[in-house]
């Protein structure tokens, strides 16, 4: 892990433990590297309660709850994904925050989505917000670089939630 991806996980946990609250993360892409590396300091139970895997739209409507027909309609690369991965995983894990990550690593495009374009999403409680990205490089290179932006929304959206 870098030292700017591991302040980002150190900064997330920390403000985590100040407010008593727990973590999930929800993701496609990544297959668990975003929670894994949440997961990398010592004490992170104490605020990650659970890291879904939810690659197929299958398993995102099983495993999060998510509405298949919106899936259809919005596609499984979109932000109302993202969006729905959240919240759906801060339902079914029992938290009070919730990150997620949708897109195609590559290499190649999916249809008509290219490679390195990605959705991030994070559900507190008392907002959401959502991210756009598109990331060059290999497919190492991609979800590497879906776990930072992934982990420096969570931060923004922990710094601007004030309900704790």
């Amino acid at each position: 892990m870098s030292s700017a991806t591991s302040h980002l996980v150190n900064t997330v946990h920390h403000i985590l433990r100040v407010r008593g609250w727990s973590l999930a993360t929800a993701e496609s892409l990544t297959g668990g590297l975003l929670c894994s590396v949440l997961t990398e300091p010592p004490g992170a139970s104490d605020v990650v309660s659970a890291g879904l895997v939810a690659y197929s739209a299958a398993a995102k409507a099983q495993v999060l709850g998510i509405d298949a027909h919106g899936l259809q309609d919005h596609s499984v690369y979109s932000e109302w994904t993202a969006r729905a991965m959240a919240d759906g995983a801060r339902r079914v894990a029992g938290v009070d925050v919730a990150v997620a990550c949708t897109g195609v690593a590559g290499p190649g495009s999916d249809g008509d989505v290219a490679a390195g374009n990605v959705w991030l999403a994070v559900s507190t409680p008392t907002h959401s917000a959502a991210r756009t990205c598109v990331f060059e490089g290999d497919r190492d290179d991609v979800r590497a670089a879906t776990v930072d932006a992934a982990l420096q929304l969570l931060l923004d959206a922990l710094r601007l939630d004030t309900s704790a």
